[in-house]
């Protein structure tokens, strides 16, 4: 009759027992090793050798003799513990505190002015964690795990992945405080110079309401460098439309305008900002770590955004 119903409960403490016994030859010897005494020892072996029906030692007064069927053993039972020091080994090395490199893709803009600045903090908190900041217009492939988190303008529809929404955030026409008060309320868009977007990034629905609201002629930058964009209207060379929490990056102030523009600011493009990463991931402390952080310090961005000025007479 086949014993395998009895030895797929095999006990490991008992084959452990086996084992000091087997390189000791001594059973007070191998007790001493197992931190046990010698009458335990003797008891666990009673056990072994009836669960598996096999005489595994002569027990003389020298000591312990492994038999022919012990012999035989003995490379299985040193299987099981090598297997057994790896199943420790794996179970160290599952993460359980926020350790390690979490690599992080953001559009230009957003990484420059929001998530950068903001590291420090991030280190502050978690000084184990390093960050692999990826500031490109490129879409890593977080299913091919090119990244592990993202931070996008357009929510995934595929792939197994988290999503939650950081903010929606209108965008508005912002400038200089000294063109702003040379410009006074507009009466037309076309009365305003212009920093508008390069050729690459017409499809953008910013660019679509200049192109819309705006005669070509009446721009007098155009950029597809997002910094360069702040740059030029924080120096007042004219106005760009940015979100409102870029109020907080450089002194920008809204565009103030009259009634007459009223439907056309109520057109002005609204755009959500997305955060991703891959659901496997998710939990894993040290990327947990970031998506909180991220969700915190965009969320307060967001919050701190005044809203923009619609207009008066």
């Amino acid at each position: 009759m086949s014993r395998r119903p009895e030895l797929a409960a095999l006990d490991w403490d008992h084959v452990r027992v086996f084992l000091a016994v087997s390189r000791a030859g001594q059973l007070a010897s191998a007790a001493t090793r197992l931190g046990m005494d010698v009458s335990t020892v003797s008891r666990r072996l009673d056990r072994l050798e009836a669960e598996l029906g096999v005489h595994l030692f002569e027990r003389t007064r020298e000591g312990t003799v492994v038999t022919a069927a012990a012999e035989s053993m003995l490379v299985a039972a040193e299987e099981m513990e090598r297997g057994l020091a790896r199943f420790a080994t794996a179970v160290d090395a599952i993460e359980t505190t926020a350790e390690g490199v979490v690599r992080l893709t953001v559009m230009p803009g957003v990484a420059d002015a929001f998530v950068a600045p903001q590291l420090g903090r991030f280190r502050e908190r978690f000084p184990r964690v390093r960050v692999e900041l990826d500031a490109s217009v490129g879409y890593a492939d977080l299913t091919r795990r090119e990244a592990d988190l993202a931070v996008r303008a357009m929510r995934p529809r595929s792939g197994d992945l988290v999503v939650t929404r950081l903010l929606e955030t209108r965008s508005i026409p912002m400038t200089s405080p000294a063109y702003a008060a040379e410009l006074g309320r507009l009466r037309r868009w076309s009365d305003a110079r212009w920093i508008a977007w390069g050729a690459d990034l017409a499809h953008l629905p910013v660019a679509q309401w200049l192109t819309q609201q705006v005669p070509a002629d009446g721009a007098v930058l155009r950029t597809s460098h997002f910094q360069s964009h702040i740059a030029a209207a924080a120096a007042g060379v004219g106005v760009a439309l940015l979100a409102e929490p870029y109020r907080s990056v450089a002194r920008l102030v809204p565009v103030a305008t009259t009634r007459a523009l009223a439907a056309s600011l109520q057109a002005l493009p609204s755009d959500p900002l997305w955060l991703v990463g891959h659901r496997a991931l998710r939990n894993v402390p040290r990327v947990a770590a970031l998506w909180d952080f991220l969700v915190e310090v965009l969320s307060a961005e967001a919050a701190r955004a005044a809203p923009p000025l619609v207009g008066g007479q």
